[in-house]
């Protein structure tokens, strides 16, 4: 039922094809992926299916989401916490090439040991077979995930400025810090100074308000004290909660929900 609405489809026999049907076949197996999960949710999950029916209502069929919501709706549901896989998964993705230093995602350098085999490597997965999938959290930029297309799993990979800059902090500090050290030098600053920056950011917060004279703090630039406080606020209000690593180990994801979102999934 998907193929028959793909380009190039060539039908049940040679009667059904149409003029040069391998010439139109272009997408490829990624393409064809995305389509195929569009088409389950706009299509198969909604049509009626012979084999879904109800106790009450034996001559209509139903669709999986009837059914679903019919089952859920008498026996409930049980929240089952993501895998670490899973977690990982839903998380935003880039595509990168693995480099000598590491990979780069959002002007941020991370890298591993375990990338050592695959520096300067095609991953033979991905839109050119050249690049490897890699996921992040925007609220903790303390580590990225490389899907290890070779092998299975995911590579953990840290951020080459942790050390200096352990504080958590997500992507709004970062690039806050970003923006603040190009407006003061005038020029694209290099990551360690970010860093520098945005841990800065965070302990000049933690402080306390300002008890310097009004006169004096509109001189230095209220409006930019005003953005600093919005950021750090929202920093906070995104943070982990107490007691998970700040290097968000992804063995530790499965049992331990960081935050409202993703962390569950329903079970029947």
């Amino acid at each position: 039922m998907f193929a028959q609405d793909l380009p190039g489809y060539a039908g049940r026999s040679a009667e059904m094809r149409g003029k040069d049907p391998s010439a139109r076949a272009v997408s490829s197996i990624h393409e064809l992926q995305e389509l195929l999960q569009e088409w389950v949710v706009s299509t198969w999950q909604v049509r009626p299916h012979s084999g879904l029916r109800a106790p009450l209502m034996p001559d209509r069929p139903l669709s999986p989401n009837e059914k679903y919501a019919a089952l859920v709706a008498a026996a409930g549901y049980v929240p089952v916490a993501l895998s670490p896989e899973e977690y990982i998964q839903l998380m935003p993705r880039e595509w990168r090439v693995i480099g000598p230093g590491g990979v780069r995602i959002n002007n941020r350098t991370y890298d591993s040991h375990d990338l050592a085999p695959y520096r300067r490597q095609p991953s033979g997965a991905g839109p050119d077979s050249r690049l490897w999938e890699v996921h992040y959290d925007p609220y903790g930029i303390s580590c990225v995930w490389v899907h290890n297309h070779r092998g299975a799993g995911w590579i953990t990979t840290t951020w080459r400025h942790l050390r200096t800059s352990p504080v958590p902090m997500g992507e709004l500090v970062f690039d806050r810090a970003r923006q603040v050290l190009a407006e003061r030098e005038r020029r694209k600053p290099d990551e360690e100074a970010v860093a520098r920056v945005a841990a800065e950011l965070l302990d000049r917060a933690a402080d306390g308000p300002d008890e310097r004279p009004a006169r004096r703090r509109k001189r230095t630039g209220q409006a930019a004290e005003r953005r600093d406080c919005k950021v750090v606020g929202r920093t906070r209000a995104t943070s982990q909660p107490a007691g998970l690593a700040s290097s968000r180990n992804p063995r530790d994801l499965g049992s331990t929900p960081t935050r409202a979102g993703p962390g569950l999934r329903n079970r029947r």
